[in-house]
């Protein structure tokens, strides 16, 4: 389904959410629409027609409260490695605790990384000196506003470019 990037009152990016869902809160006269869809698409009932947006933005200030830490997932995690294997550089499938989670690895930004299904099973729960592997990246903690992004699918609609970089600033 289509995902619109939803801005605050102040223009700063909240999340994205579904086409379905931007069009009711654009219905319900709480957002505005701030960029139409690029392909010009229009929706239409009997007594109104409205353009399919790429970005609404809220009416009133919502407070979105402070994150010190960024939330582990794994949606976050995969996109942190660029879903590529820190092993080999292959495209990942899995996560994998670098020091293992049998042998007191926390469940980290700093000891999980993505992971092909090979590498992943030929590691198991082995220490990289044991087997003579090295990391091609090492694991940090994302830094940057764009990961306080509550759900948010930034890979999305190119349009956005200029209100995430906003945020970023």
């Amino acid at each position: 389904m289509r995902q619109v990037l939803l801005l605050n009152a102040t223009y700063e990016p909240l999340t994205t959410l579904s086409m379905h869902r931007a069009i009711v809160l654009v219905l319900r006269e709480k957002a505005d629409i701030i960029h139409r869809d690029g392909r010009g698409g229009v929706l239409r009932s009997a007594t109104r027609t409205l353009d399919i947006p790429s970005v609404i933005r809220l009416r009133r200030y919502v407070r979105i409260p402070y994150r010190s830490r960024i939330p582990l997932t794994r949606a976050a995690l995969m996109r942190r490695d660029d879903f590529r294997c820190a092993y080999c550089g292959q495209r990942a499938e899995t996560i994998d605790h670098v020091i293992p989670r049998s042998k007191g690895g926390p469940h980290t930004w700093e000891n999980c990384v993505a992971s092909c299904m090979p590498c992943n099973h030929r590691k198991a729960d082995k220490l990289l000196e044991e087997i003579g592997w090295q990391l091609r990246v090492l694991p940090v903690v994302p830094r940057g506003p764009h990961w306080r992004l509550i759900g948010a699918q930034l890979d999305g609609d190119p349009q956005w470019a200029p209100y995430l970089e906003e945020s970023a600033a």
